[in-house]
């Protein structure tokens, strides 16, 4: 296996996000039996030599690699490397790949490999065998997710760049890189075994029994403060999380401005009902786009309620907002839309 990073492509220069999904493919099927007799002769330069080029021309940010297949003999991974902004990016490529045949498949993520504990990789001149792999683990109280401390005996000889990028990369191995954005939360690569660490091949058991206990759709109720200080309540969705619907990259905010409320500027009355009551109407709709958009948080500061909507921005979320609005009664509501693949508008309620 051969990986091929930001550098890499870098170095090849040129990339334009989604522009460059069609011309990929096409390049795909006019190059791929040069690339079969590449990879049958082993020959890693050759590859880099002319893969490098088309997926920077998709984007220089993203990162390649050739990988064993699930199904497939080999297995064309094209992925964001955890950078959330291209995360979209890299799903759109695989949606868009030719469906795969006993030779190839496409993956927009590194995939968990069955083998991960017989492999070894040369990092800085030194043997990264990942059954020497151990890991610290913690479970954070009522929180979806597991803090991970890496030692190898290697990393002592490591700088910290290098380590981190070594346990990152075992993770994506041992989890799938998916399963690492949703469920692993602090990593640090560390010089010293810690206490009660256990065998890595130990983690996915760990992340599944983590895992089982957020099967069920959950929302979370906030209490906070504005940056001017007044009072503040939110609901989430828990977990939130941007890799779990990694095509929904358009922002829709619905602004809703209410007129009872209390003291602290909280709806109340005839306006809680009011809003209740549209934001079933909005869930109907959503239900019915339930491959298209998802109802993320809603928040109430101020005397106006703002209900954050991520979506496939190919689909119709956005117009269901705006003509739901249209029957809002109490001051001027607002729906806009803007490109998040990030998810930043609501960073305070990632899990």
């Amino acid at each position: 296996m051969r990986l091929f990073g930001r550098k890499d492509a870098e170095d090849h220069g040129g990339g334009s996000s989604e522009d460059g999904l069609a011309g990929f493919w096409t390049w795909w099927e006019e190059t791929r039996p040069a690339v079969d007799a590449l990879v049958a002769a082993g020959d890693t330069a050759g590859l880099e030599d002319l893969v490098a080029p088309a997926v920077a021309a998709v984007h220089p940010g993203l990162v390649w690699e050739i990988a064993p297949g699930r199904n497939a003999m080999h297995a064309l991974v094209v992925t964001s490397a955890g950078d959330a902004e291209l995360r979209p990016l890299a799903h759109r490529w695989a949606k868009a790949a030719p469906p795969a045949d006993l030779l190839w498949e496409f993956h927009p993520s590194r995939q968990a490999n069955p083998q991960a504990a017989e492999l070894t990789l040369d990092v800085g001149g030194f043997d990264f065998a990942l059954d020497k792999l151990v890991l610290g683990l913690r479970v954070p109280r009522n929180q979806p997710r597991v803090d991970v401390a890496a030692y190898h005996p290697i990393f002592a000889e490591l700088d910290e760049d290098v380590r981190l990028d070594a346990a990152l990369l075992a993770l994506d191995w041992l989890l799938g890189e998916d399963e690492v954005a949703r469920w692993v939360g602090e990593i640090t690569a560390v010089t010293f075994e810690p206490i009660d660490a256990v065998a890595a091949p130990h983690l996915p058991a760990v992340v599944a029994d983590l895992a089982s206990g957020y099967d069920e759709e959950e929302w979370v109720l906030l209490e906070g403060q504005t940056a001017g200080g007044a009072p503040l309540v939110a609901t989430a969705r828990y977990p939130l999380r941007p890799v779990d619907h990694p095509l929904f990259d358009q922002h829709i905010a619905i602004t809703l401005p209410y007129a009872h409320r209390d003291e602290a500027g909280l709806p109340i009355g005839e306006s809680l009902a009011a809003l209740r009551d549209f934001e079933e109407r909005l869930a109907a709709r959503l239900l019915k786009l339930r491959d298209d958009a998802v109802l993320a948080a809603h928040l109430s500061a101020e005397g106006q309620r703002t209900i954050h909507v991520y979506a496939d921005p190919t689909g119709d979320a956005a117009i269901h907002a705006k003509e739901l609005i249209v029957s809002w009664e109490e001051g001027e509501p607002r729906v806009d839309v803007a490109t998040d693949p990030a998810w930043t508008a609501v960073s305070p309620f990632l899990s």
